[in-house]
C-alpha cells in the first residue's frame, strides 16, 4: 500500500507512528521558517498552533479560550504558558519541553477576565521580558490571533506586531510521514462511522439521530473531539444549512453528510452521499455527473497543482 496503517497501540514489535520524531520534525519546520522569515519571534493563541510547536493538549473545552499561548524565539527553543495545573502536568510528562519552559499564565479567556485584572499587561510583560533577553525586542514579532486589549499592550511595550498566522500556515502545509498516518486513521474512524450509519439509516430516523450515531462510534475508537456532523436531508439539501435538525428522513430522501473529528490534533472533513430506501431516475443521474466532475477534478490532483486548478473542471 502507497500509505502505511498501523494498529491503533503502540508495541515493542513494530515501528508505527512515532511521536518524538512527530514533534521534532514540526518544531524543526517552523523553525526554519521562522530564521528565514523578516520575524525575530512568533507568538501563538491558537490552540492549534500551540500544539504543533509545543505538542502539548488540555482537551478541546479549551479551543475557542485564545488562553493559552507559546513564544518561539529566533535559535531558541519554545516556552509555553499555560494554566498552573496544566503548566505543572507539562513538566512532568512533556519532558521534550525541557527546564522551566512550561509556565503558568493565562490571557484573557476571551474577555472573561476585566481590563482591571491586568491580564493583558501580564502577558505583554512577559513576551517582552523574554525578548529583550534575547536582544530580539526591536524585530518583529508575529501573532497568530490574538485578544484586541492583548495586541495593544503588545504595542505599548514598543513591539512591533506582525501577521504571524501565514508562516504558521506554510508549516502545516506540507505534512510529515507521521502526521500523514495520524490522517490516514483519523479517516478510517470515519469509514466506521459511515459503515455504522449505512446500517442504520432507514425511513423515520432523524437527523440529529445520525449525528449521535457517528459521534458514540467515533469517541468509542478514540476520536477526541467531534467537531460536527452535519446531516442534510430532503429538501434541506438545497441550499446548504450548515447544521443539522430533527427533520425525518423519507424514502427516496437524498441525504448528505461531512464528518469533522479530529485525532491527535489532526482532523477530517469527510462528505459522503446516500439515499434512503431507493434511488429515483433523477438522483442516478445526478450522481452519475457528479461522479465525472469528481473523477475530473482527482485527476488533476498534483504537488504544486492550486485548488482553482482542480475546481476548474467543475460547473
Amino acid at each position: 500500500m502507497a500509505i502505511k496503517t498501523y494498529g491503533t497501540m503502540a508495541v515493542d514489535w513494530e515501528q508505527r507512528i512515532d511521536f518524538d520524531r512527530l514533534r521534532r520534525e514540526r518544531l524543526d519546520r517552523i523553525k526554519k521558517l521562522l530564521k528565514e522569515s523578516e520575524m525575530g519571534a512568533l507568538l501563538c493563541f491558537d490552540m492549534n498552533n500551540v500544539r504543533y510547536i509545543t505538542a502539548t493538549h488540555i482537551g478541546t473545552w479549551a479551543q475557542d479560550k485564545a488562553n493559552r499561548f507559546t513564544l518561539l524565539p529566533q535559535d531558541d527553543e519554545p516556552i509555553l504558558w499555560d494554566f498552573g495545573s496544566a503548566a505543572k502536568h507539562h513538566q512532568l510528562y512533556a519532558p521534550w519541553l525541557g527546564e522551566k519552559r512550561s509556565r503558568p499564565g493565562i490571557s484573557m479567556l476571551r474577555g472573561a477576565m476585566s481590563a482591571e485584572m491586568g491580564r493583558a499587561e501580564d502577558v505583554a510583560n512577559k513576551i517582552w521580558m523574554e525578548l529583550k533577553e534575547r536582544g530580539l525586542e526591536r524585530e518583529p514579532v508575529g501573532v497568530d490571533i490574538a485578544e484586541l486589549p492583548v495586541l495593544f499592550e503588545l504595542q505599548k511595550k514598543g513591539l512591533n506586531v506582525i501577521d504571524g498566522q501565514q508562516l504558521m500556515s506554510e508549516a502545516r502545509l506540507i505534512k510529515t510521514v507521521d502526521e500523514i498516518a495520524l490522517l490516514t486513521h483519523a479517516a478510517a474512524q470515519v469509514d466506521a462511522a459511515y459503515d455504522e450509519l449505512y446500517r442504520a439509516m432507514k425511513p423515520g430516523m432523524r437527523e440529529n439521530e445520525a449525528v449521535g450515531l457517528v459521534s458514540k462510534v467515533l469517541y468509542d475508537l478514540g476520536s477526541e473531539y467531534v467537531e460536527a456532523v452535519n446531516a442534510i436531508s430532503g429538501e434541506r439539501c438545497n441550499p446548504h444549512p450548515h447544521v443539522f435538525s430533527d427533520r425525518m428522513l423519507r424514502p427516496g430522501d437524498p441525504v448528505y453528510y461531512d464528518i469533522l473529528q479530529s485525532y491527535m490534533g489532526y482532523r477530517t472533513c469527510y462528505y459522503r452521499t446516500f439515499t434512503i430506501g431507493y434511488a429515483s431516475f433523477a438522483m442516478v443521474d445526478a450522481y452519475k455527473r457528479c461522479r465525472d466532475y469528481l473523477d475530473a477534478a482527482i485527476e488533476l490532483v498534483r504537488p504544486g497543482r492550486t485548488t482553482a486548478e482542480i475546481a476548474s473542471v467543475w460547473p
